[in-house]
């Protein structure tokens, strides 16, 4: 395939309802590519018929990008794979090639050994490695078979950090030189940037200054330790407002009523504010006017969150993770993931911070540039590399 020729690149819409994190980036990167490199790749996204009528809009307020649902994609993701494992997933094959595909990019799906795409998969962290004992033993049974199945059939194996890419060449030797690193960045549409902060924050009733934690309610994501914080400072009368946003785990729904139940217990009903799961443009207006991002999470592959904090020139209060300092270096405060009174005092620091709504920064542009650019790298190699 010549490199002048667009390339249809097919893609499996994540729910941002399961995985909010991986909606955001493959937003941003459909926004990515339309802007910067619109001649080089069509996202061309697939989701199930019954698929959220809200995200879908979303998507296609993107320039070219194109929208197929399908019921040959109702099932969840990383289900059926024996059927598949050597052979193809005959019936998103057969969508594809009606869709005139040309490749495939692959996320928590395997499309099958002999698929006759050039196929990359895109593995967004070693989660289940790191932290196992956070998965049922089916789950990471099933997770590992999937990403094994991908490392085996020889894909390339997209993955969004430096971190990431250790742990995979560290847990799966075969994968070298089948690796690429491909840095998420993050330019919002100006279509979610229309509301005015102050508006919203009036809509939930919040102070007018507060930290934002817009972090899914799962366990991994360390919550726990901001309610340890807030009490701390609580004991010297220091009552700081933290907002949290984001849905619950659907495999440990009971995990986030324990949050909210041990704020109330605790006397921090009132300074541990949670929205539960609210529209985009909401998320990034909060995100905007907020004192500060706090991002406590154990493990990452590379955090949306920090990246959307980067954009606007947030300060953010991250836990000290090797992902974390590779995004954010020297723009960030740090503290463990078990250091309760560290946080604190990061929270503290900023006791009497003035209200900002902030913009886009300059420096925004370019770093999406290089997201785009480096991605559209990837696809092609992949395509160029395909015996067919």
């Amino acid at each position: 395939m010549s490199d002048v020729r667009t390339i249809r690149l097919a893609f499996t819409l994540i729910s941002r309802k399961a995985w909010a994190g991986g909606y955001n980036y493959q937003l941003n990167l459909f926004h990515a590519l339309a802007k910067y490199c619109p001649s080089a790749i069509t996202a061309v996204v697939f989701a199930s018929e019954g698929h959220d009528a809200r995200e879908l809009a979303l998507i296609r307020q993107v320039p070219a990008a194109e929208i197929v649902c399908s019921a040959n994609f109702d099932r969840p993701a990383l289900t059926s794979l024996l059927p598949t494992m050597f052979a193809q997933d005959r019936g998103a094959i057969s969508t594809f090639r009606s869709h005139r595909i040309d490749a495939v990019w692959e996320n928590a799906r395997f499309f099958g050994w002999k698929t006759p795409y050039p196929t990359v998969a895109w593995i967004p962290d070693f989660q289940h490695r790191h932290l196992p004992h956070l998965f049922s033993s089916n789950a990471r049974r099933r997770r590992e078979l999937g990403f094994q199945l991908q490392v085996l059939s020889g894909r390339t194996i997209v993955l969004s950090s430096r971190s990431a890419e250790r742990d995979c060449l560290s847990y799966y030797p075969r994968t070298k030189g089948r690796t690429a690193v491909v840095r998420f960045a993050c330019e919002p549409s100006a279509e979610l940037l229309k509301l005015d902060p102050v508006e919203v924050i009036q809509k939930y009733d919040l102070p007018r200054t507060y930290f934002y934690v817009p972090n899914q309610f799962w366990r991994h994501k360390n919550h726990w330790i901001v309610l340890d914080a807030l009490a701390s400072l609580a004991q010297h009368d220091v009552r700081p407002v933290v907002v949290a946003s984001g849905g619950g785990d659907p495999h440990e729904p009971e995990y986030l009523e324990q949050i909210l139940r041990e704020a109330a217990d605790r006397g921090l009903a009132q300074q541990f504010r949670y929205l539960g799961m609210i529209p985009l443009g909401d998320v990034y207006a909060l995100l905007r006017a907020s004192t500060a991002l706090i991002n406590p999470s154990r493990f990452e592959g590379w955090s949306t969150t920090v990246e959307e904090a980067k954009s606007f020139g947030v300060p953010m209060i991250l836990s000290d993770i090797d992902v974390h300092r590779e995004q954010a270096e020297q723009r960030a405060r740090y503290f463990g993931t078990d250091d309760a009174a560290a946080l604190a005092a990061h929270l503290r620091d900023f006791e009497h911070s003035a209200f900002v709504a902030r913009e886009m920064n300059d420096q925004v542009g370019e770093r999406v540039r290089e997201f785009a650019e480096s991605f559209v790298s990837t696809i092609k190699q992949v395509v160029r590399a395909h015996p067919h």
